[in-house]
């Protein structure tokens, strides 16, 4: 079976904040950001690509209900162009979002690429990198 990734659902705590980051600095469009704003739909999400979301669930979606808490995400990887990848590099050194790793070689769906390692406002840990080209090379590198 092949699929496509439709949305990831982050829960939030200051949903304004992070709305801020995704759509500033990594520079998403938000998606139903009017309707949320005025209380017609319970969440706002930004748009990856055509096919996938990321919605952001504030805490009174999530902070109430049993058994629901924030984590056991490892990481979210964007894939991007080299050109956005430098563009989104330099603008968050000018927003002072540390880079905890990278630049460094990774592995990924489309074989090698380069990455950097960054957290959201709310500490979850992004991966944005870029492929130079299409790789033949089916090493993984998790552990490097």
């Amino acid at each position: 079976m092949e699929c496509l990734l439709d949305h990831i659902a982050l829960n939030v705590e200051d949903d304004d904040r992070m709305l801020q980051f995704y759509t500033e600095i990594l520079e998403l469009p938000s998606e139903r950001l009017s309707a949320y704003r005025a209380g017609k739909v319970p969440f706002a999400s930004v748009r990856l690509n055509s096919n996938t979301i990321i919605d952001l669930f504030p805490k009174t979606l999530w902070g109430k209900q049993p058994g629901q808490q924030r984590g056991l995400l490892n990481h979210l990887c964007m894939a991007v162009s080299k050109s956005q990848w430098q563009a989104l590099h330099e603008r968050l050194l000018e927003y002072q979002v540390a880079i905890e790793t990278g630049p460094v070689p990774r592995w990924g769906a489309h074989g090698q690429g380069i990455s950097i390692y960054f957290r959201d406002p709310e500490g979850t840990l992004l991966e944005a990198r870029y492929y130079e080209a299409k790789s033949q090379d089916r090493e993984c590198l998790l552990d490097s």
